[in-house]
């Protein structure tokens, strides 16, 4: 072999492994180049951003609603995308979110409720100043899990939630819950609300669960979440397995495996999850059809719940729900899309956005998630 072919040779082999080599890196970075979390921080932040400053948002003493489609989801997903934007502490719009639900609970007995009953009748005060306790409590104590101390103000917090807990009735353990008859948060949501005080006391760090002051509260909750359970619609059940993994003794292993398999049961061929079949007979106010293609709120929220449960990434079903969402992201908004139960909405709306505002939080928390672990 003459010194060129030699040369040559050297050549094509030194191409070949560096393009094995780029291959297998490529390989190894699918899940974190299939979407972009850069794009989802800023569709979050610009969609929290506009909803502080939305007039319908604006509540006295110049707060804001916190709202459980937009508020909620990224109280408990900005955090996870720090890292990809190099931050080390809590981003200013973060920062304002925290500053507005720390003034609420500070001034809890001068603030107006979120609606009072002067404005929207009787019982509108007790549901807001049950739902606003859960709230306040679940996104504190998702920011103190982060630094592992249980702040003044997180406790406080969740000292006005277990004052707000129903202590007589049907609904002892749970709270009272707005309703205005819009799914899948409000109308018969009372049970998801208890849900998230239940994730709330979870996800409190210092064994917050374990304090003794709290233990009759605690077990009207589990009381309650327990004996409801199967009156739910699978949304809800689903909701109930997150917050099972935060409070042992809410479900026995054999009914969390019960609530992964029907959970499984309704992933469509795409790999994804449709809301529209974890609602049961919900129908919309305006008789237009259910979206039933799959969505970035069913699949994140399912997805995201099972590895909180347990369920190995890669479980074939899983790692396929974990794939539809690498390859659904709008790239262009970061944001994943959903659909109103309630009505047809124009998803380039503010208000036609709210489920996807939801569904980005989960989609980021289920592939974050899987990405860490």
């Amino acid at each position: 072999m003459s010194k060129f072919e030699t040369l040559k040779t050297c050549i094509l082999a030194a191409w070949l492994a560096t393009s094995l080599l780029a291959q297998e890196t490529a390989s190894s970075n699918a899940d974190s180049a299939s979407w972009r979390d850069q794009a989802a921080a800023a569709y979050l932040d610009g969609r929290l951003d506009w909803w502080m400053g939305w007039s319908v948002a604006a509540r006295d003493h110049e707060t804001f609603c916190v709202s459980c489609h937009t508020v909620v989801p990224y109280a408990m997903a900005r955090p996870a995308l720090r890292a990809a934007l190099a931050e080390q502490a809590p981003s200013a719009i973060e920062r304002k979110l925290l500053n507005n639900v720390t003034k609420r609970v500070r001034m809890w007995k001068e603030v107006e409720p979120f609606y009072p009953d002067r404005t929207r009748g009787v019982p509108k005060t007790a549901e807001s100043r049950g739902t606003e306790s859960i709230l306040n409590a679940l996104i504190l104590a998702g920011y103190d899990g982060l630094t592992g101390n249980l702040s003044p103000d997180t406790r406080l917090a969740l000292d006005h939630m277990w004052a707000q807990q129903l202590k007589t009735g049907e609904a002892k353990g749970a709270w009272s819950w707005l309703q205005f008859h819009n799914s899948p948060w409000e109308g018969d949501s009372q049970y998801y609300g208890a849900t998230l005080a239940a994730i709330a006391v979870g996800t409190a760090p210092a064994n917050y669960r374990s304090a003794p002051e709290i233990q009759e509260g605690l077990t009207w909750l589990r009381e309650y979440l327990v004996q409801q359970l199967a009156s739910q619609i699978l949304i809800d059940r689903v909701m109930l397995l997150w917050a099972s993994t935060k409070v042992p003794g809410l479900l026995t292993r054999a009914q969390q495996q019960s609530i992964i398999d029907q959970a499984l049961s309704q992933q469509q061929a795409d790999g994804g999850f449709s809301l529209s079949s974890f609602i049961g007979a919900w129908k919309r106010r305006d008789n237009t059809p259910l979206e039933t293609q799959s969505d970035g709120y069913a699949t994140g929220v399912v997805t995201f719940v099972l590895q909180q449960a347990g369920v190995a990434r890669d479980q074939p079903q899983l790692k396929r729900g974990l794939a539809w969402l690498r390859l659904h992201q709008d790239k262009r908004e970061g944001r994943w899309l959903a659909y109103s139960l309630n009505k047809e909405r124009d998803l380039s709306s503010d208000i036609g956005r709210f489920m996807s505002d939801a569904a980005t939080a989960y989609a980021v928390l289920a592939l974050k998630y899987a990405n860490a672990n």
